[in-house]
């Protein structure tokens, strides 16, 4: 297939893997004011011709589920995602945005963010200008300096607090107070925003340590911002819920059913856990999309491919803060939190309520004689960095709990902890291979951009195909592919993203089958105030391509902001739930 006049890119021999689960085939693809012009034999002349003969030739990856909305302001290339093949971003999820924003709740918007998605304050701070008050202006302000395409969701907490201010966080909104929400999140969408994102996750607190702005909306708020939302072309729902941590209620899928039903709208929550040994929480919560699909709407389970690392320490807050009974002990001055944990009462205390049923999800956190010892800071710990607790505890002749607790102390409880993940067996393996095949399952769930000291979800990506092709080989690579580019673009319904076509937006990523992958995740200091962030590299990404420009090159950012802010409606195309009436 042949066009006319000089391509911007010449991509050639490579392996076309389109996105689409066809089978790949060798080829070129020609590049041309930022759209794919031709694939197959291509004898146009070129600004530059990329030799891709072993490389597999990709759409760009699609990740639904990312907190970059304040990164993007310091960092516009959104590492790491950008040099694992990242080339779209959706951001603004589970009821958190920088806008709409008044002038007065900057700081409280600031402390909330900090909280409840783990983004220093200092970064905050000094790395975004919050210059703006409409979502409009939240857009404009990064429009033209960014290396990805990015989506942003409004968030129902920003709604509520820009409405109701400080009462937004203490009960339900007055009729009056329902309507100017509403009557915003139109102005929001109409600007480009990409829908409505909420949260009633009991986990989710802000800045003062009482439950964020969207826990105290009534299910009739709920309803009626999802049915404003679908008055839209081209939005979408997301939402964190209570179920998402264990099991969803009856109610909690009634909700979900409700507002999925009344936007006429897919709905996408995050996160499926899939573990063996408790096969039937996953299996519940799929049901919340059988039953939606039953009413006519659809409910989306965001799954992550690969296990994601994530730190800890018992000096700062962490997600063992999260366990009933833990967060008053861990909360404590630092001396007196020491003394606390030292005592075998309180110790015997807190493994109980770890291991008990009101620790939901939380309980994969309480094998402690599996966690690894990451870097320390004090003579007493020399040497252990990178041991099993157990191994330490059976030399001490210490129960693994109380081994951890006497290695932190040491470090006045700056130790870096690894849990291993409990979920990494063959029989969990397994039945992921199996829910992978749902049709209301989806890959996604990152968090890329928030919680930046403590896990690195970004590299999912590489880390997947990586897998796919000289790992467990759960799936073929052109499925793996089309599980990253066409079914996310799909449920979000971006135009001309997701597939190497013709036409089609050049967002590209060509990579080496035999290399593909992510380094480890470091700990660097490179954020606004000299903050810490976990980040990890990529192994075989040679190129990355957002609209016909490349933004990386043998894994290194180039330094180019060709990405778009995505709008609805104009970027994006309705996806309505099948049945629903319309």
């Amino acid at each position: 297939m042949e066009g006319t006049g000089m391509l911007d890119y010449l991509i050639k021999g490579g392996t076309i893997v389109d996105g689409t689960g066809a089978p790949g085939v060798t080829g070129d693809v020609g590049v041309r004011d930022g759209r794919v012009t031709a694939l197959g034999r291509v004898e146009e002349p070129a600004a530059e011709t990329i030799d891709a003969d072993g490389l597999v030739v990709a759409p760009g990856f699609v990740d639904p589920h990312t907190h970059y909305d304040a990164q993007l302001f310091w960092d516009p290339y959104a590492t790491p995602s950008n040099v694992h093949g990242v080339t779209t971003v959706i951001s603004g999820n589970c009821g958190f945005t920088l806008a709409p924003l008044k002038e007065r709740d900057a700081d409280y918007i600031r402390r909330m963010m900090t909280k409840v998605e783990g983004m220093p304050l200092a970064a905050l701070e000094e790395g975004v200008d919050w210059s703006w008050e409409s979502f409009a202006g939240y857009l404009a302000a990064l429009e033209g300096r960014i290396a990805v395409n990015a989506g942003f969701m409004v968030g129902h907490c920003a709604l509520r607090r820009y409405v109701m201010g400080a009462d937004a966080t203490g009960g339900e909104a007055t009729g009056d107070q329902l309507a100017e929400m509403t009557r915003l999140l139109h102005e929001c969408i109409a600007a480009g925003g990409m829908g409505l994102s909420t949260t009633l996750s009991h986990t989710h607190s802000d800045g003062d340590g009482r439950p964020v702005a969207s826990r105290y909306a009534s299910r009739e708020e709920l309803v009626a911002l999802s049915r404003a939302t679908g008055e839209h072309e081209g939005t979408t729902l997301e939402g964190a819920f209570e179920g998402c941590l264990d099991t969803f209620s009856d109610d909690e899928i009634d909700l979900l059913t409700a507002m999925s039903v009344a936007a006429r709208r897919p709905l996408n929550w995050n996160v499926l856990t899939i573990d063996s040994r408790a096969p039937e929480k996953a299996r519940r919560q799929l049901e919340a999309s059988a039953r939606a699909a039953d009413a006519g709407g659809r409910v989306v389970a965001l799954t992550m491919p690969v296990p994601v690392p994530m730190n800890m320490s018992l000096r700062t807050f962490c997600a063992l803060n999260l366990i009933p009974g833990w967060g008053e002990v861990l909360g404590l001055p630092i001396d007196r939190r020491v003394s606390a944990l030292r005592d075998p009462a309180v110790r015997k205390r807190l493994l109980e309520r770890a291991h008990g049923p009101e620790a939901g999800v939380f309980r994969r956190l309480a094998d402690f004689g599996k966690y690894v010892v990451g870097d320390t800071y004090s003579a007493a710990n020399e040497g252990l960095k990178g041991r099993v607790v157990e191994e330490v505890a059976a030399e001490r002749g210490l129960d693994p709990f109380a081994t951890l607790i006497e290695i932190a102390a040491a470090d006045d409880l700056r130790t870096v902890l690894w849990p291993m993940p409990p979920d990494n067996d063959a029989a969990s393996w397994r039945l992921r291979q199996v829910i992978w095949e749902h049709e209301h399952v989806m890959l996604g769930g990152s968090d890329a951009g928030a919680h930046l000291d403590r896990m690195c979800g970004a590299p999912y990506t590489t880390r997947f195909l990586g897998d796919a092709l000289r790992g467990r080989r759960l799936v073929p690579l052109e499925r793996a592919v089309r599980m990253i580019t066409m079914d996310p673009a799909r449920l979000f319904g971006l135009r001309g993203r997701g597939v190497l076509a013709p036409g089609r937006h050049a967002d590209i990523v060509l990579f080496d089958p035999a290399t593909v992958g992510a380094e480890d995740a470091a700990l660097v200091h490179d954020l606004p105030g000299g903050g810490p962030r976990l980040t990890a590299g990529s192994t075989g990404v040679v190129r990355v391509l957002v609209g016909g420009v490349e933004t990386v090159r043998d894994g290194t950012a180039t330094g180019a902001t060709p990405g778009a802010v995505l709008r609805s409606g104009r970027d994006t195309s309705t996806v309505a739930t099948p049945g629903a009436p319309r």
